[in-house]
C-alpha cells in the first residue's frame, strides 16, 4: 500500500486554491493500487488533502495532535469539516498531548512524515512561522530522505 502524508498552510489564498486542488488531485489520483492518506485535518491544506484523498478512494488515517484539538478550530465550518472527515477515517492516531501546543503539532507532523512514503507540502517555500509549521516538517521529511512534492504557485504568498 502506498502511503502519502500532507503538511501545509491553514490559509490558502484564493489565487492559488485551484492550483492546489489540481495538484492534490494529480498526486492522489495518479497512482496504481491501494492508498493510505495521512492528515491532521487542520483547516486549509490538511482538509483539502483529506477530502480529495477520500474522493480518490484512499483510506484516511487521521493524526490528532492533542486531546483538546477541536478547541483550536476558530471557524465553525472548519470544525464541521474536521468532524465529518474524522468520521470517514479508517484509522485514528492520537498524539499523547493534552493541549494543542506547537510541540503537539510538531509531533503530529513528524509522525506523518515518519509514516508516509511521500509527503505532499502545500507550502509557499518560506520558513515555518512556529515550531511544527510546514517549513519545519518539510525539512524534517527531507532529512529522512523522503520524497516531498511541493504544491504552490510561484509568486503567491500566504496571508
Amino acid at each position: 500500500m502506498k502511503r502519502i502524508g500532507v503538511t501545509g498552510h491553514r490559509s490558502i489564498p484564493r489565487e492559488v486554491l485551484g492550483h492546489v486542488k489540481d495538484g492534490l488531485r494529480a498526486v492522489l489520483g495518479g497512482h496504481e493500487g491501494p492508498l493510505e492518506a495521512f492528515s491532521s485535518l487542520a483547516e486549509g491544506a490538511d482538509q483539502l488533502f483529506a477530502d480529495i484523498a477520500l474522493e480518490c478512494g484512499a483510506d484516511l488515517t487521521v493524526v490528532i495532535p492533542s486531546g483538546d484539538y477541536e478547541d483550536a478550530f476558530e471557524d465553525a465550518e472548519a470544525l464541521a469539516r474536521y468532524r465529518r472527515l474524522k468520521r470517514q477515517a479508517t484509522q485514528e492516531v492520537r498524539m499523547d498531548f493534552a493541549r494543542s501546543t506547537d510541540e503537539a503539532y510538531y509531533a503530529a507532523g513528524t509522525y506523518i512524515a515518519d509514516s508516509c512514503d511521500r509527503l505532499v507540502a502545500v507550502w509557499d517555500g518560506l520558513p515555518a512561522r512556529g515550531h511544527g509549521g510546514t517549513g519545519e516538517i518539510v525539512a524534517y521529511a527531507r532529512a529522512l530522505g523522503k520524497p516531498v512534492t511541493v504544491i504552490w504557485r510561484e509568486g503567491v504568498t500566504r496571508d
